[in-house]
C-alpha cells in the first residue's frame, strides 16, 4: 500500500480498495469459470462504504443475525443467506423480513419455524446445514466439525421424512484452507449426503475457502464446483468473508511509550485484546510493515496494548532502529476480523477507519468513534 502513513491519524484501520477489488476480480473469475454464486460472509467483513464496489462482482451476503442481514439488505441488496446455530422467536420474524435463504442447524428447529415460513409466502428458501464430520482444522475454537460440535446435522441425525420444505443443504468446514481441503471434505459429504444433494436445488459449500491467498489452487477449486455441479442438478454457492478482503487493509498504530523490565517493551495505541482479538484468540502474530522476529534486526521489542489486560501483547519483533514514542507501526492484513470483532474494553476508543487506493497513494477516514460509541452500547 503506496500510503504515507506518517500522516494517518492512529489507530486506525485503513482498507485499500483497489486490493479489494483485485480479491473481487479473482472471485468473479471462478463464478464465470464455473456458475457458482460467491456471497460476501458479513462475520468476516462488514465494511459496508464498499459495498457498492463489491455488489459490482457479488450476488449478496451471508448473515448469521438479524442486525447482519438487515445491513445486507439495506446496504448490499442481492440475495441475503441467513444461517445461525440457533433462532430465537422473537428475532425470527424481523430475519424473514430480509432474508432469502435461511438455513436451519436442526430440524428441531426447523419444525419449529416451519409454520412460519409457511406465512412467509413461498419467497424463503430453506436449507439444513449439514456436518460431514470430517475437517482438516487445526485450531479446535474454528473447527466446526470437530467431534461434539455443535454446528450442523451429523448424518445419523439426518431426517429425511422431514425435507418436505427444505431445497438446499449448507456444509462449513474450513477455515483459511486451499482447494485441497474442500476436495478431501467433498468426498466425505458426498460418502454421507450425496443422496440428498440430488434432491436439493442448491448447495452452500460454505466459508473458510482462502481463495485470493497467493499460490491458492484456483484452477483446482473450479473442477471441484464444476465436477459437483455435474454430478448433481444444483446451484453451488461459497460464501467466504476473509477472502474479500485478504491482503487488502492494515491497522496503522503509534508508539505510546517505551520502557524496560529485562526486555524492551512499547506500548502501542492499538491493542490486541480490543482492536484485533484474532491474535489472542486464535492465536496468531501479525506481520508488521519493516519488522521481523526477534534477532532479525538490531532493536526488539514486546509490542503491547494500551489496556489493563496483562495478556494484551501483540508479540516481539526487531527492527533496523530504534523505536520511539510517536514512531509508527503498520501492522498488515488487518481488514478480516478486525472491525467485525473489536470492542471497548476499558473504554479504549475503536479504531479510525479509512479509505485508502494504493494506486493514487490518497487515503480518507470515513469514520471516528468516541465516546458515544461506548457509552450507547452499556446501560
Amino acid at each position: 500500500m503506496k500510503i504515507d502513513f506518517e500522516n494517518v491519524p492512529t489507530p486506525c484501520y485503513l482498507v485499500d480498495e483497489a486490493a479489494v477489488e483485485q480479491n473481487l476480480e479473482i472471485l468473479a473469475r471462478v463464478q464465470e469459470k464455473t456458475g457458482c454464486k460467491i456471497l460476501l460472509a458479513l462475520k468476516g467483513f462488514a465494511m459496508w462504504r464498499l459495498f457498492p464496489m463489491i455488489r459490482g462482482y457479488l450476488g449478496g451476503v451471508t448473515a448469521s443475525s438479524p442486525d447482519e442481514a438487515r445491513l445486507g439488505f439495506e446496504e448490499f441488496g442481492g440475495e441475503v443467506h441467513v444461517c445461525a446455530p440457533a433462532f430465537s422467536p422473537d428475532q425470527f420474524e424481523e430475519i424473514t423480513g430480509y432474508a432469502d435463504h435461511i438455513v436451519f442447524n436442526s430440524f428441531s428447529q426447523w419444525r419449529r419455524f416451519k409454520p412460519v415460513m409457511a406465512r412467509a409466502a413461498g419467497h424463503i428458501r430453506c436449507g439444513i446445514r449439514i456436518n460431514p464430520e470430517y475437517s482438516e482444522v487445526d485450531t479446535p475454537a474454528y473447527n466446526p466439525c470437530g467431534r461434539h460440535s455443535r454446528l450442523g446435522v451429523t448424518r445419523s441425525q439426518f431426517r429425511e421424512n422431514e425435507l418436505d420444505g427444505i431445497s438446499g443443504l449448507h456444509f462449513h468446514a474450513l477455515c483459511e484452507q486451499d482447494s485441497g481441503a474442500l476436495e478431501r471434505t467433498l468426498q466425505a459429504a458426498e460418502e454421507k449426503f450425496g443422496v440428498f444433494f440430488k434432491k436439493m436445488k442448491w448447495v452452500n459449500f460454505g466459508g473458510g475457502h482462502h481463495i485470493t491467498r497467493p499460490g491458492y489452487d484456483v484452477d483446482r477449486l473450479c473442477a471441484l464446483i464444476t465436477g459437483f455441479m455435474h454430478r448433481y442438478p444444483v446451484q453451488v454457492y461459497l460464501e467466504p468473508g476473509e477472502a474479500v478482503a485478504l491482503n487488502a487493509g492494515v491497522l496503522v498504530s503509534s508508539v505510546l511509550d517505551i520502557l524496560q523490565n529485562e526486555i524492551d517493551i512499547a506500548i502501542l495505541d492499538a491493542s490486541a485484546s480490543a482492536h484485533m482479538p484474532d491474535v489472542l484468540e486464535m492465536p496468531y502474530r501479525p506481520q508488521i510493515r519493516g519488522a521481523g522476529r526477534p534477532g532479525d534486526f538490531p532493536f526488539t521489542y514486546r509490542l503491547g496494548g494500551p489496556s489493563c489486560l496483562a495478556g494484551d501483547i501483540i508479540g516481539d519483533y526487531s527492527f533496523p532502529e530504534p523505536l520511539t514514542v510517536g514512531s509508527k507501526l503498520v501492522l498488515l492484513d488487518m481488514a478480516h476480523y478486525t472491525m467485525v470483532k473489536n470492542n471497548t474494553f476499558n473504554g479504549i476508543r475503536l479504531p479510525s477507519i479509512g479509505i485508502a487506493d494504493s494506486r493514487s497513494g490518497r487515503f480518507r477516514i470515513i469514520h471516528k468513534f468516541g465516546y458515544a460509541d461506548y457509552k450507547g452500547r452499556l446501560s
